[in-house]
């Protein structure tokens, strides 16, 4: 996968695109980063790349030119279609189910923006996908970005090395995930539960989703909605309501 991101702060990438996992996906060629700041196109002789918005108001407004010839420039360079992702508040809420689609891509191009906002030609003719981490609002995209790609990069194949470290995440089933345990078993007087020292994977197995509904349950009630549950399930589910009441 090829990732360019387009940031007028590009030192702010440095230290983690080049720690764990997101560098080991680059000496392992699996992935490629490309910073650029796209202040380096701007034909203003002082190389501005925002301006005031048209009809008064706060703040500064990032102008078309600079951005829509850095990304015309990059995908001149590109053999792939390219999904140009922006950055924003007021995009699609980032699920682990846009990361997955996101980690079939080929080419991601990510848009960092900073001030008061896009000219809104941006997003009508250059942008493929408006994405946004949460409900509130930071200084600019490259924080988002950063997550984002930390997201989706590790769920290219072969970075992780075992496909389940990804595929029993939290979200990745449509539940929260599981309790885990390590050594030693008891700690403190705390210990570990029984069945998972049993040797028996049905019964680890069957724990494991108990465990994880009850915690979906507790924390995120709202994700049970979109989950398929069998019979034995939803009794679970049930007596959990019914204590709760």
């Amino acid at each position: 996968m090829k990732i360019d991101i387009l940031t007028l702060f590009p030192t702010m990438f440095e230290g983690v695109l080049n720690e764990s996992i997101l560098k080991r996906a680059q000496e392992q060629s699996l992935v490629q980063f490309n910073l650029v700041n796209f202040r380096d196109f701007s034909l203003n002789k002082h190389q501005k790349v925002d301006d005031y918005p048209y009809g008064g108001g706060a703040g500064m407004v990032l102008t078309p030119q600079p951005i829509f010839d850095a990304v015309g420039s990059l995908l001149k360079q590109s053999d792939e279609n390219a999904r140009v992702l922006l950055m924003t508040p007021q995009g699609e809420r980032f699920t682990q189910k846009k990361a997955e689609e996101l980690a079939e891509e080929k080419h991601l191009i990510f848009l960092c923006g900073h001030y008061e906002g896009f000219d809104e030609r941006i997003r009508e003719h250059v942008v493929t996908d408006e994405l946004s981490i949460g409900d509130y609002v930071l200084t600019g995209g490259e924080l988002a970005s950063m997550v984002i790609i930390d997201s989706v990069v590790r769920l290219i194949p072969g970075i992780l090395g075992n496909k389940q470290s990804y595929e029993q995440d939290s979200f990745s089933t449509g539940l929260l995930e599981h309790p885990q345990y390590t050594r030693p078993y008891d700690f403190r007087g705390h210990q570990v539960p029984d069945v998972l020292l049993s040797g028996n994977h049905k019964k680890i197995e069957e724990w494991r989703r108990k465990e994880s509904l009850r915690r979906t349950f507790e924390r995120r009630p709202d994700l049970l909605t979109d989950v398929h549950l069998t019979e034995n399930e939803r009794q679970f589910l049930n007596q959990l309501i019914q204590k709760k009441r």
